[in-house]
């Protein structure tokens, strides 16, 4: 693979929300976590712990147990009851439809603990970004399978709820969710912000 292959490969990768009903092997999804924990971490302390749920019964205790926190949510925000209800049900037909959730978690047990608040809040963040870098690390594994997935943040607005209904140890804290399936569709990219808007080369000045 080229230089060239890869980065097409790299911005290739879609977000996908509709998927086949085709099952994922076992050993696709072991595959495709083994090379998330690849990504690099604070500290090598590799903080992410991931949760996998493929069995229906589950989905749908999770999918309506989370619609339930997610409504107390929306009542707050003045939305229509309709609209909450469209909210609702697209929440739930997402779990439902994916082939595969996988919940992903930040366990801050090996993590370094400090009695200063500023050090203790960089660590967690130190240690949520680790995370993230394993979510993302996830989904170029799935693209590499020829599967489709997207992240949603969902889980961060019912962690309790996400840990209890699938028996998490408490030190997980849910954060993210993906959704994994062979696509059903594949989107057209979305336009990008130009390197101008978001990129600043710096300079030393020849007076320094």
């Amino acid at each position: 693979m080229t230089p060239t292959d890869l980065h097409t490969f790299l911005r290739t990768r879609r977000s996908i929300r509709r998927f086949k009903p085709d099952p994922i092997p076992d050993s696709v999804i072991e595959d495709i976590l083994t090379t998330a924990t690849f990504a690099p971490s604070a500290h090598h302390r590799q903080p992410w712990r991931f949760a996998v749920v493929t069995e229906i019964f589950i989905k749908n205790k999770l999918a309506d147990t989370m619609a339930e926190k997610f409504q107390e949510e929306l009542k707050t925000d003045n939305l229509s009851t309709d609209e909450i209800s469209k909210r609702i049900a697209r929440s739930k037909e997402r779990i439902l439809s994916a082939p595969v959730v996988i919940i992903l978690s930040v366990d801050m047990s090996d993590m370094d603990t400090y009695p200063n608040k500023p050090r203790k809040k960089a660590e967690y963040i130190m240690a949520t970004q680790s995370a993230a870098n394993a979510g993302m690390q996830l989904l170029l594994a799935a693209h590499a399978e020829g599967l489709g997935s997207v992240w949603v943040c969902s889980p961060l607005f019912a962690q309790e709820t996400v840990q209890t209904v699938l028996s998490l140890p408490k030190a997980w804290e849910p954060q993210a969710m993906y959704f994994l399936g062979y696509p059903a569709e594949i989107p057209q990219p979305r336009e990008r912000k130009s390197l101008n808007e978001i990129t600043k080369w710096s300079q030393t000045s020849p007076d320094v």
